[in-house]
């Protein structure tokens, strides 16, 4: 069983920072891609960022190039997104999701497994 569970959310000021944490499994991060997505109130879901397990390639939505940063602790088995410089428009639900491919497909709806979610909310 994939178990993902993400961490790190809450309140921040526009222009602020926030790093979100994925603790999940040694063999997920090993062989499945793993990403964030998000989910805003009235919006679709959609991708924001994803790591691949073969080599560590990173892909990004415009609207995360340049602001977001997705990296992965082997050791402690996590996946972060550092968030920098955070808009109103930032807010949302952040899944952490898994891709039993080992490639990121910057395809939000193409995750096979999901954690729970984690709350961002970007308000002055």
């Amino acid at each position: 069983q994939v178990q993902l569970a993400e961490s790190g959310g809450g309140l921040v000021q526009p222009g602020g920072s926030l790093r979100l944490s994925c603790a999940t499994s040694e063999y997920t991060l090993d062989n499945y891609a793993i990403g964030w997505a998000r989910q805003a109130p009235g919006k679709e879901r959609e991708e924001v960022s994803c790591i691949s397990s073969y080599d560590g390639t990173t892909y990004y939505a415009d609207f995360a190039k340049g602001r977001f940063t997705i990296s992965r602790d082997k050791v402690k088995n996590l996946v972060y997104l550092q968030m920098d410089r955070l808009e109103p428009e930032d807010t949302a639900v952040y899944y952490c999701a898994a891709d039993v491919n080992y490639y990121c497909s910057g395809i939000a709806d193409e995750y096979d497994y999901w954690g729970q979610g984690t709350q961002v909310t970007v308000s002055s």
